[in-house]
Formats: structure tokens, C-alpha cells, sequence
């Protein structure tokens, strides 16, 4: 199953709650932290909720 690396690269300051919370689920807590996570709908969900301040790559 493919991976996806998530890094956080724009700050969530002024940013609703809700986007925080989706972020922090996603388990980046300061900026430029990464994360790996499996590629699967829920992650994919919340990925395109806060796409905006993510950069997402695939790694096979």
C-alpha cells in the first residue's frame, strides 16, 4: 500500500477551528513538520480539507 509523506508549510494562524483540529489530527503540530501516513480515504478527506497548507507527496 502506497504512503503519503504530509508536511505542514503554511501556519494555522487565524485559521478556523476546524482546520486546526484536522491538522493536529493529522499529527503536525509546528510548521515544516512531517508526517508519514497511509493512503486511504479518511487521511485523503482530511488532506483535501486543509490542502491549502499541506504539501503532500506519494512514496511507493
Amino acid at each position: 500500500m502506497a504512503k503519503l509523506k504530509v508536511t505542514l508549510v503554511r501556519s494555522l494562524i487565524g485559521k478556523p477551528q476546524d482546520q486546526r483540529d484536522t491538522v493536529r489530527a493529522l499529527g503536525l503540530r509546528k510548521l515544516n513538520s512531517t508526517v508519514i501516513k497511509e493512503d486511504n480515504p479518511q487521511i485523503r478527506g482530511m488532506i483535501r480539507k486543509v490542502a491549502h497548507l499541506l504539501k503532500v507527496e506519494e512514496i511507493s
